[in-house]
């Protein structure tokens, strides 16, 4: 990734680290009005946009409860356009709960960053590898 700013590798690696682990370590990879997006999140009841810190803490708050265990292997980094763009493809597995259900999904990350932060971020995964209930009770917390 020799276009790749060396704050976008930190971040990136930084965020497959603390994801599932420190969400709120994992938010001050962000800049306050950053955006988070998951484009095929409306299919299982979630919202597709995250706009700002707030709105981004609100919903990820759970993931370690109901993420229990989640790993990332499989990582490959592509570069963007720019210095300040970066792609990743990970294998992410799990114990999804309540219910103890194995959980295995292919991401596609999107991570765009401005001054060590990351300013946009976008998820893309398969709404089929995800088990609509755990999901739709993950969606009714956050309301």
């Amino acid at each position: 990734m020799d276009r790749t700013s060396p704050d976008l590798v930190r971040l990136m690696d930084a965020h497959l680290a603390l994801i599932a682990t420190d969400v709120e370590r994992w938010l001050a990879l962000f800049a306050d009005d950053a955006v988070v997006e998951f484009p095929y999140a409306p299919s299982l009841g979630s919202p597709s946009r995250l706009e700002g810190i707030q709105a981004i803490r609100a919903y990820f708050a759970p993931i370690t409860t109901h993420f229990q265990g989640l790993t990332f292997t499989n990582v490959q980094r592509y570069p963007g356009v720019d210095s300040t763009t970066g792609w990743m493809e990970v294998r992410g597995t799990a114990t999804l709960q309540p219910g103890n259900i194995p959980y295995a999904q292919d991401y596609v990350m999107r991570v765009q960053v401005r001054d060590g932060r990351i300013v946009h971020y976008r998820e893309y995964w398969n709404p089929l590898a995800a088990p609509r209930g755990t999901f739709e009770s993950f969606t009714r917390e956050q309301a």
